[in-house]
């Protein structure tokens, strides 16, 4: 089942950060036509991979395996079997074969985006943002490139470096739904929902908006407590009982997160009072 994921925020933080299907969403031919959103996107057919259920997504795995096996320089069907492998949770399977791909193509801007992406998806930010940096040329900038590294920058702390580079890639592609999920997300990992609402909000309104983009705008109404509109907006993508289950789901996290902050501010209360 699609879900989403919810970790706690700490410090100034205060909002429950959450990638719906994946913060860390594909690569798929970047230098000539690549990375989308969530973060790191997809475009084309592969932007269908987020919307495949677990026994899809084991099927493509399996077909794209026999493929890859059989001819594993071929860069599209790693770099599709990669994505794959990574939805379907085995994002160590997923790094080991851009791992192998960036060797043979240790200059494809391509393949360094997709290998950048499968290392920020088993928590390596820096070569991440290493290999996405490398696979960029200031004389022919890619937006969707600015874009995936703003993602790993928002993981890392660097909102405001993040965010310049968004605004960056809005300018290279104005209204790109992709890029105004990211900065929607940028401002969700800082607390401000009402912030990451509009442009999230935004970014849904777009023709070329995919399932990602609309189930990060309804896991942000849901962290404002809009529990209906949330359910409302996943059922355009989801099956009504996984949309019913995402929210219960994210109703027991908030439930949690305010349980541990009554116990937090009860404490601070005794140790004021000693």
């Amino acid at each position: 089942m699609q879900q989403w994921r919810i970790h706690a925020a700490t410090g100034r933080r205060l909002a429950t950060a959450a990638l719906a299907i994946a913060l860390m969403a594909g690569v798929s031919g970047c230098g000539t036509d690549k990375m989308k959103t969530g973060s790191i996107g997809r475009t084309g057919s592969d932007g269908a991979i987020a919307t495949l259920s677990s026994g899809q997504l084991r099927s493509a795995s399996a077909r794209l395996g026999k493929a890859y096996a059989a001819n594993p320089d071929d860069k599209a069907t790693a770099i599709k079997f990669a994505t794959v492998l990574q939805m379907d949770g085995n994002a160590e399977q997923s790094l080991a074969v851009m791992r192998k791909l960036a060797i043979s193509h240790p200059k494809d801007r391509q393949v360094l985006a997709a290998y950048g992406k499968a290392l920020a998806a088993n928590g390596q930010l820096e070569p991440a943002l290493d290999a996405v940096r490398r696979a960029q040329t200031p004389e022919y900038p890619d937006w969707r490139l600015m874009s995936a590294e703003g993602a790993i920058l928002d993981q890392i702390g660097q909102k405001d470096e993040a965010r310049q580079l968004y605004r960056r890639a809005l300018d290279l592609k104005p209204d790109e739904p992709s890029v105004l999920s990211n900065m929607g997300m940028s401002y969700v990992l800082e607390g401000d929902l009402k912030t990451a609402e509009t442009f999230l909000a935004s970014a849904a309104r777009q023709p070329g908006a995919d399932s990602r983009v609309r189930q990060n705008l309804a896991l942000v109404v849901g962290l404002q407590g809009r529990f209906d509109e949330a359910e409302r907006i996943a059922s355009q993508e989801l099956s009504p009982d996984q949309a019913r289950a995402n929210v219960a789901y994210l109703r027991s996290m908030l439930a949690q997160q305010n349980a541990w902050s009554q116990l937090k501010a009860q404490d601070g209360k005794k140790s004021a009072a000693n």
